[in-house]
């Protein structure tokens, strides 16, 4: 008799484990590339070397009167930069604000003493005016189509010329009257140009009033539907519309939001010096946002961040400062703010390259 036999069951033996296989979408970067990713790293890394390097070549830098007076420099150029930062995220810049805040002091200076009223009315009025200027220029920017660069432009031709001639109109002269002795002076100079002691060291008002803007607006970037939306609007305004994103008022509040900020400066020069030359205020624009984009900020919008204005203006304060601190002619100021915007703006480009490579 035959005998069948029946094959043993095949037995499969599992492969050896081994290492995940990723690919570049589900892979983690590491946290240096992540770090860089961030708008702010390029100028914060900049604004080290600035100080380091001024900290060895200018010895008066290392007082803390003079650092006091630095970051006092850097905050009348900060509180400005940080909304026009915010406006540049959101796809637009503006070049009125320059002159926009001369127009705020010469507003409340002139309506409160021509007037012979108190101080707190010239205020709110000139905060009224300032909104105004940042609701036309949004109104006619949404409503017309026409670039942000042609819309400020006409506004800034506009201020600069109504300031000196209402300015000569009214007063009969180039500057506002002191407004010292008026009723609310002291008040108004306490919440907007005043200082306190620190250490020994006088600090002003405005550093704090800068500090805690820096951190609304970070706030406002990182963890609200608003912010959300400024992202979205500077990124791609036709796709941000068509998800529901507010297109139309999240520009004019942007343009608005520069207004106030003109509005704050304007009343500490306004306090700070008790008259206003109605001549000032031409080429600051372009500071304000030379210190958003070394902060990080592109001028085609969709792309910073709050925090890196803010070591780019510490950054102008720093030079701008440290240039007299260390015995050098100051013509050579504006040079040396352009080889820093030209490097920063370079290190960026890298810093961002170098961040998104697989």
């Amino acid at each position: 008799m035959g005998t069948t036999r029946h094959a043993d069951p095949a037995v499969t033996t599992p492969p050896a484990p081994g290492p995940k296989e990723t690919d570049g979408r589900t892979a983690r970067r590491p946290l240096a590339l992540r770090l860089l990713a961030r708008p702010e790293v390029g100028v914060f890394l900049g604004a080290v070397a600035v100080l380091v390097f001024f900290l060895i070549t200018a010895p008066p830098v290392r007082d803390g009167g003079s650092m006091a007076n630095i970051l006092y420099q850097s905050s009348t150029i900060g509180i400005m930069a940080l909304p026009v930062a915010l406006l540049m995220i959101g796809g637009e810049f503006d070049l009125s604000s320059g002159v926009a805040v001369i127009t705020s002091a010469l507003t409340a200076s002139m309506i409160s003493y021509q007037l012979t009223m108190n101080v707190w009315v010239g205020v709110i009025a000139a905060l009224i005016v300032s909104l105004a200027v940042g609701l036309f220029n949004g109104w006619m920017l949404v409503k017309t189509g026409l670039p942000s660069f042609l819309v400020t432009l006409g506004t800034f031709l506009i201020l600069q010329g109504a300031n000196l001639a209402i300015t000569k109109w009214v007063t009969g002269n180039v500057a506002t009257d002191d407004i010292s002795d008026m009723d609310g002076f002291g008040q108004a100079k306490a919440l907007f140009a005043s200082s306190f002691d620190v250490g020994g060291v006088q600090v002003k008002i405005t550093i704090v009033w800068w500090l805690v803007f820096a951190a609304l607006a970070t706030w406002v970037l990182l963890r609200t539907k608003y912010g959300n939306w400024i992202f979205a609007v500077g990124g791609n305004k036709e796709s941000a519309r068509a998800v529901g994103v507010p297109v139309t008022f999240t520009k004019i509040s942007l343009f608005m939001l520069v207004g106030f900020g003109a509005w704050f400066v304007g009343m500490h020069q306004l306090f700070s010096f008790n008259t206003v030359q109605s001549g000032e205020g031409v080429g600051q624009e372009l500071i304000y946002i030379a210190a958003a984009v070394i902060g990080g900020c592109l001028l085609t919008g969709g792309y910073g961040s709050a925090i890196g204005p803010v070591f780019g203006a510490f950054m102008f304060g720093m030079v701008q400062q440290g240039i007299v601190y260390a015995g050098w002619n100051p013509d050579w100021f504006k040079a040396f703010l352009g080889v820093m915007l030209l490097g920063a703006t370079l290190i960026n480009l890298w810093v961002r390259r170098t961040a998104t490579r697989r």
